[in-house]
């Protein structure tokens, strides 16, 4: 048995399942998927947790944004080498599955689904805020008892998220139809809301007073690291550009090029914009406010940008659920033809070439919990998901590095294993500065995935009938 949970799909393995009737059509370069990363990353990061972190931190956010991104930035480099040596859908999953073995391969399948799936849910209810702001500034009302999920206002009663719901239905929608489609509009949509926060640094700079950012550190180097575990969330989203990988064009080439690119611009927005606001607002001003960067304008007497950074918002907002929900689709699809979930969700659609079941199976799941669920709560699981991956993925690279020393590796992690060690111990801090409630809800979680393991993945695992045979 112990052989059993350990067992590994070699390279070949993998590559050859990207082949026949279950392989997806390629449609991405280099820019793609940059526009993918981006996509993914800036959102939330600018909109909502830059108020949020800088009460925390101060003005020493723009150390938080730096440690944060990092701590992705090590795990990036040893993405960047599996991804283009290994171009096959999975992500993290299906690397670990080539290194370490089917258990943890499937332990971190199981555990990406609280980062994409569920981030996609909790961003929706963020979209939903600036969505429904934006209706009302042009007259247009949703009953409020359609804006928020049961229990989220503490004064009014509310039944559903409506508007939660149908983002991500429309985004479920457009997934469907493929890849092609779905990448037109996220390019389009990055490019403006990037046009917005290069709108606002123009609008905001002049308005900076330095005398704003003493004390740097208020609450020294703890709510810096604090700040950091927090922003982390602003990050999430980069390695979802590795669950692309089958479908890329030239992977050893632009998938490297893909994820360093998209986290080094989003990490340089990230400080440039964190700077600004506490320049401009002390930083206790922002303790309560959902609209961070609304209120800076405000104070800067810009109001008339207002508007459009509402726009931005929604569509930054939008092109994340996009990338995180094409992300969940993705890994199940992986774990689906490796038979460790129901062989239903890596049916390719014949003329689309889209894992059709599998995304509007997740697609609705996710509309709904981002319409019923109040998920504020949880935005840390999705942190402590995510950070796990990324250690789990700094490891397999050292792993890889010594049991197949001679593979031909497209793009080579610097400085193994030394790199992918600072990522351990950065995302390992990270980690460290979470609450107990996450911990005890992650621990449930995975004691869930292993009753789904060992009651289904186990005996049904390709790898299984393999040795049957």
């Amino acid at each position: 048995m112990g052989n059993s949970l350990f067992r590994k799909k070699s390279i070949d393995q993998l590559i050859a399942a990207t082949r026949g009737e279950k392989a997806l059509k390629k449609e991405l370069g280099a820019f793609d998927l940059t526009m993918l990363g981006i996509g993914a990353i800036i959102g939330t990061g600018i909109f909502v947790l830059t108020g949020t972190g800088a009460v925390t931190a101060g003005p020493g956010l723009v150390l938080s944004f730096v440690i944060a991104g990092l701590a992705c930035l090590f795990a990036a480099l040893a993405y960047a080498e599996f991804a283009s040596t290994v171009p096959v859908s999975g992500s993290v999953y299906t690397f670990t599955y080539a290194t370490m073995g089917e258990l943890l391969a499937f332990i971190i399948g199981w555990d990406l689904i609280l980062e994409y799936m569920l981030a996609a849910s909790a961003v929706s209810a963020g979209w939903s805020g600036y969505f429904v702001s934006f209706l009302n500034g042009i007259g247009l009302h949703i009953p409020l008892e359609l804006t928020a999920a049961p229990g989220t206002l503490k004064d009014q009663t509310t039944y559903f998220n409506l508007p939660a719901f149908l983002i991500l239905m429309g985004i479920t929608f457009l997934l469907y139809f493929g890849i092609k489609e779905s990448k037109r509009i996220n390019n389009f949509m990055v490019i403006v809301k990037i046009i917005v926060i290069l709108l606002f640094i123009i609008v905001a700079f002049k308005y900076v007073k330095p005398d704003n950012w003493t004390p740097f550190m208020p609450f020294g180097f703890s709510g810096v690291f604090g700040a950091a575990a927090l922003v982390f969330f602003a990050f999430i989203g980069f390695d979802a550009v590795s669950s692309a990988a089958e479908e890329t064009k030239n992977p050893a080439r632009d998938l490297p090029r893909g994820i360093i690119f998209s986290l080094v611009i989003c990490t340089f927005l990230y400080v440039i914009v964190s700077a600004i606001m506490t320049g401009i607002v002390p930083f206790m001003q922002f303790e309560g406010i959902s609209h961070p960067v609304s209120l800076v304008l405000q104070v800067a007497g810009q109001n008339w940008v207002a508007g459009i950074v509402d726009i931005g918002a929604i569509l930054g907002m939008t092109t994340v659920m996009l990338v995180m929900l094409y992300g969940q689709t993705r890994i199940m699809f992986a774990m689906s033809r490796d038979g460790l979930v129901p062989k239903v969700l890596s049916k390719v659609h014949s003329k689309y070439k889209t894992p059709y079941i599998n995304t509007l199976f997740f697609g609705t799941l996710s509309a709904l919990m981002g319409g019923l669920i109040p998920l504020d709560e949880l935005a840390s699981l999705v942190n402590i998901g995510t950070l796990s991956a990324f250690i789990l993925i700094s490891v397999a690279v050292i792993v890889m590095r010594k049991t197949q020393p001679d593979l031909p590796r497209a793009f080579r992690c610097p400085g193994v294993p030394y790199i992918p060690i600072l990522a351990i111990v950065s995302c390992g801090v990270l980690i460290l500065n979470l609450n107990g409630q996450t911990f005890i809800r992650f621990i449930i979680w995975l004691v869930i995935g292993m009753a789904v393991y060992f009651l289904y993945s186990r005996k049904n695992s390709l790898l299984n009938r393999d040795t049957e045979k």
